[in-house]
């Protein structure tokens, strides 16, 4: 999957990720103020989560639940992280056994950790209103 699009789509490009990802560990790659996170909360309303997302830049990791408070995914910002071990002491490899879905914004921070198969979601500035997005399976 590669196109570009408007901000105003990111509900239908949520729901093609979400379809065309071959597993649920999707790892965010982008620029600071891309639509990393906005892309999350997209997903995160298709997938059908009662609550609804924001970033968990401080918290470094976001639950979503559906209405019967099973987790269905679990948001990452692993932007402040310091290093890898800051994410092994917080469980992160628990969050990877789980059977949810796992979107993972700054990858690169915890790059030894992550499953070899994570699918790679690349997201570019175009204009102010449009991006394009990739995704990358290895």
């Amino acid at each position: 999957m590669k196109r570009q699009f408007q901000l105003d789509d990111i509900h239908q490009i949520a729901k093609e990720v979400l379809q065309n990802a071959p597993n649920k560990v999707l790892c965010l790659y982008g620029d600071m103020g891309v639509g990393k996170t906005t892309l999350v909360k997209a997903m995160v309303k298709e997938l059908g989560a009662v609550d609804i997302a924001n970033s968990p830049t401080f918290g470094l990791v976001n639950e979503y639940c559906d209405a019967n408070e099973v987790p269905l995914a679990y948001h990452f910002d692993f932007y402040r992280l310091e290093d890898e071990m800051e994410a092994l002491d917080m469980g992160f490899e628990d969050y990877l056994n789980s059977n949810a879905w796992l979107f993972i914004e700054w990858p690169d921070k915890v790059a030894s950790l992550l499953p070899e198969d994570a699918v790679g979601v690349f997201l570019h500035f175009i204009e102010e209103s449009t991006r394009s997005i990739e995704l990358n399976v290895s």
